[in-house]
């Protein structure tokens, strides 16, 4: 297993950045995520406006003012009256309690909605942080197995200089060393690409040459019961928060099309200087008034009716998300439980084997003791034998986020 652990430890170089060190910097650069943190604010702003009482109204009439002489006399301002008036609509039925608690309601879902965008944005960076990992210990088992294939060659040209081997076999030899300097430069490319989609992700212009990543490239053979994740998935699963919160806000609503279907009266008062009533003595006068719509025909009918409807759509909804977290949880887990029931025999026996029937036959090739097609086959076997394994820990790693996925926190680091 030597060199798939040399592998795993070069992906986890203690120089680059950590799993901890990445989210942190994404949940604080990513345009994406930040503009919709922005979303939440401004709805938490929107519970001012909903809280607000109704403004006063101010009114100021005058009338009486003479324009022109009348048989003689002009007196303009003589029978002037002036009249302040202030009114105020009462709003009845708990309106603006409600309206604050549907704001604040709208609050809640978009904090939970936001909460839901990070945990699939969060998804797609832990993919390529494992990408970037598995990329990392492919270029390392890539260049072991090009210094060992050189080791090879080395034995050879020994042998072929004291004869044991013709000139083709040698020749052979050395021509398949192309296929290993091929597969070193595509594990560069496909390293560089990693850490390109990596940066790009983070919002980050640091150059690939000067950026680096570290984990535990390997798997943990210790799993719950499925049941287990998905309580926990029940209790943690922000868009399941979000749909429950949207059967909260769509009963609140409904409350408030009943409470606006009320009348709401206007209640107002004046007062008057020099009026124009029969009283001659009446020089200041106060005046009151109380204004009530009658709600004959519009009683907000329409809106009662839609928010009703509202209701049983998100309970409805409800139900569906909730379904789909189980059965999120469930496909999540056989990938994780399929892939350790094929990671658990390579661990065991595969690894060893492949090495031990290389060392074995490079040993008696060396020796003359197995043929060249032998020393090729054995060390084609142990490159995919190597290669697979590391692959099958990508997938491990890419399965446990996608089961972090679904319970809607990280359960399997």
């Amino acid at each position: 297993m030597q060199s798939a652990k040399e592998a795993q430890a070069a992906a986890s170089n203690p120089v680059g950045l950590s799993w901890d060190e990445i989210k942190r910097r994404f949940e604080a650069q990513n345009p994406t995520l930040r503009a919709d943190a922005i979303n939440v604010e401004e709805m938490k702003a929107e519970e001012i406006t909903a809280y607000l009482r109704p403004n006063p109204q101010f009114a100021l009439n005058t009338d009486g003012t003479q324009l022109a002489p009348y048989r003689g006399y002009w007196r303009p301002t003589a029978g002037t009256q002036v009249s302040p008036n202030f009114s105020y609509l009462h709003e009845r039925e708990g309106k603006r309690e409600l309206r604050f608690a549907s704001a604040k309601q709208g609050t809640q879902i978009a904090a939970s909605q936001h909460a839901d965008l990070e945990r699939n944005l969060l998804f797609n960076l832990r993919s390529q942080f494992v990408s970037t990992l598995q990329a990392k210990a492919v270029l390392a088992l890539t260049k072991e197995e090009l210094d060992y294939y050189d080791h090879l060659i080395s034995i050879s040209r020994l042998r072929f200089q004291k004869g044991d081997i013709a000139q083709i076999d040698f020749d052979r030899i050395e021509l398949q060393r192309v296929q290993y300097e091929s597969d070193l430069e595509a594990a560069i490319v496909n390293l560089r690409q990693a850490k390109i989609m990596l940066l790009q992700l983070l919002d980050d212009k640091t150059p690939v040459e000067r950026f680096d990543v570290k984990g535990d490239f390997d798997f943990s053979d210790q799993l719950q019961s499925v049941e287990a994740f998905q309580q926990i998935a029940l209790a943690t699963r922000p868009d399941l928060m979000a749909s429950y919160q949207s059967v909260q806000q769509a009963l609140t609503n409904h409350r408030l099309a009943v409470a606006n279907g009320s009348t709401d009266p206007t209640y107002g008062t004046w007062f008057t200087y020099n009026p124009s009533f029969n009283n001659l003595y009446d020089h200041v006068a106060l005046g009151l008034s109380v204004s009530i719509p009658l709600r004959i025909f519009d009683r907000n009918q329409g809106e009662k009716a839609r928010t009703q409807l509202d209701i049983a759509k998100n309970q409805r909804q409800e139900d569906a998300v909730n379904a789909q977290v189980f059965s999120d949880v469930d496909s999540a887990y056989v990938q994780v439980e399929s892939t350790l029931n094929l990671l658990r025999p390579y661990k065991a026996k595969y690894l060893d084997q492949a090495t031990r029937v290389r060392d074995t036959v490079t040993y008696a090739y060396q020796r003359g003791g197995a043929s060249l097609l032998d020393l090729l086959n054995a060390q084609s076997d142990f490159r995919n034998v190597e290669l697979a394994y590391l692959q099958l820990i990508g997938t491990y790693l890419t399965a446990a986020g996608q089961l972090n996925l679904a319970v809607g926190r990280e359960v399997i680091q």
